[in-house]
């Protein structure tokens, strides 16, 4: 719980998120064929969007999970000092695939990468990671889904593999 308030506050101010919940909660935009109720629209300078200004800095600390995460499925891959592979081994892999998918494909990351030159492609390495950045982008939603419920089953099958209700099984 102590940590809980970055990776939820990266996944709160998502812009592919926002779009789900301003529709839900506050009916933003009303429907595709109603106007807006407002005459002029304020864009990301007043309430509630100005809080979603604080989202690449959230992309920053979800950047250092990532490498704790990724070191904490390095580590899931050693026994006793040898390496080898068990079913919690591939689950913390694919849980860090998966986070790591979904935050690269971030919109803030293709802005800090490639949208901050007003043309990239002069750049050639800038314009590659902005593609690559891109590419993740295109399944942003199904990243930010599939990572969604697959860190809820990793934390619980670690839960339940350190109470000793299941047991991690060794593939090799």
């Amino acid at each position: 719980m102590l940590i809980l308030w970055a990776p939820g506050g990266f996944r709160v101010t998502c812009y592919y998120y926002r779009g789900a919940y301003y529709k839900a909660f506050w009916a933003d935009p009303p429907s595709c064929t109603v106007g807006e109720p407002r005459k002029k629209y304020l864009g990301e300078r007043s309430f509630p969007l100005i809080l979603q200004n604080v989202h690449r800095y959230f992309l920053y600390l979800a950047l250092v999970f990532l490498i704790v995460l990724a070191r904490d499925a390095w580590d899931g891959f050693w026994f006793d000092g040898h390496f080898g592979a068990g079913v919690g081994s591939l689950v913390l892999l694919v849980n860090v695939t998966l986070l790591s998918c979904y935050a690269l494909g971030c919109h803030s990351l293709r802005h800090l990468v490639g949208g901050i030159r007003d043309r990239i492609s002069g750049t050639p390495i800038r314009q590659q990671a902005y593609d690559c950045v891109s590419c993740l982008n295109r399944r942003h939603m199904l990243f930010a889904w599939c990572s969604l419920i697959w860190v809820a089953f990793s934390d619980f099958y670690v839960r339940m593999c350190s109470m000793g209700v299941w047991t991690d099984w060794r593939i090799f």
